[in-house]
């Protein structure tokens, strides 16, 4: 059987896809632009402000479309509100950890993190889901272990904050294999476990006296605002892209962000990237490549046989 080349209208859809989601990739990648114009305000306000915020956003996104009814459908599963819980735990810490970098000036660490992500998750498929590695991504994992083994000679400076973005994204991904929820209404749950802890610190700083909103200008209160926004912008564009892009082209385009992030951190920023730095990060990124090559392999053998109609 052969199966019919695909329409314009197929086409068409996958470029918008891939548009929404190298936008959906570049706005992550540039966020260390924005969180750099709240530098001095604690992480942990931050993070409080930026999970109320975000969860306003996403209900009143939610209100808007009159998707609430599923947003109530999804809270209504056990199954659901259990992954979720564990899934706003971690986003929290990947937050933190990721705005902790920046605001420290380890933007080329966190990037570090992110590239690290696609690595770890081979290796936790192999491991909790008995997925099978081929030869190419067993040297990738290899290498990558190899690149990490290399940055911790850094005693001055080791990737504990990288191995910490990456270990909390990576099980974040883990978690959402356990819920049916969509993206958007994933976040709402996530957001809403984690709400009380963040609306309590915040109110606990504001009767401190020492509370950024309010507390600054009127800048600030607009920027901390804004984060719920510049949380939710990006991941409706990937949502919008995962339904019409293809597992491996969303895979290749994940790059773009700790890309950014680097090239920020070194170019712009001006952070140390020389000596060991250069050869761990090296490592990591041949063994990239051997990922990046497997994948592409395995989606062309699949399409072949498809084509064949097998």
């Amino acid at each position: 059987m052969k199966l019919n080349s695909p329409s314009s209208n197929d086409l068409a859809e996958a470029r918008r896809g891939a548009s929404a989601a190298f936008t959906a990739y570049l706005l992550w990648g540039t966020l260390p632009v924005y969180w750099k114009f709240l530098a001095g305000i604690p992480v942990v306000e931050l993070m409080a402000h930026r999970v109320l915020w975000t969860l306003l956003a996403v209900v009143a996104f939610q209100t808007l479309r009159g998707r609430l009814g599923a947003l109530g459908g999804t809270w209504g599963d056990s199954q659901n509100r259990r992954a979720h819980l564990r899934g706003g735990i971690l986003i929290a810490i990947n937050w933190g950890c990721f705005v902790w970098a920046l605001l420290n000036d380890r933007i080329i660490e966190a990037s570090l993190g992110y590239f690290l992500v696609p690595l770890l998750n081979a290796a936790l498929g192999r491991f909790i889901f008995k997925e099978q590695l081929d030869g190419w991504q067993k040297a990738a994992l290899a290498l990558a272990g190899l690149g990490v083994a290399v940055l911790f000679t850094q005693i001055e400076n080791p990737p504990w904050v990288a191995l910490g973005i990456a270990g909390s994204w990576s099980l974040y991904g883990v978690g959402r294999k356990q819920s049916s929820a969509s993206a958007i209404n994933g976040l709402a749950l996530e957001m809403s476990f984690v709400a009380p802890a963040a609306l309590a610190y915040l109110l606990w700083a504001h009767g401190r006296g020492d509370a950024a909103f309010g507390g600054l200008t009127l800048q600030v209160d607009l920027l901390l605002a804004g984060t719920g926004i510049m949380t939710m912008i990006p991941l409706v564009l990937f949502a919008y892209a995962t339904r019409r892009l293809t597992y491996t082209t969303i895979g290749l385009l994940q790059y773009v962000a700790p890309t950014c992030h680097f090239l920020m951190g070194w170019l712009i920023f001006g952070e140390r990237f020389s000596g060991v730095r250069v050869g761990g990060f090296s490592l990591i990124w041949l063994g990239l490549i051997c990922y990046v090559y497997s994948s592409v392999c395995v989606h062309r053998a699949a399409t072949a046989r498809v084509t064949r109609g097998e």
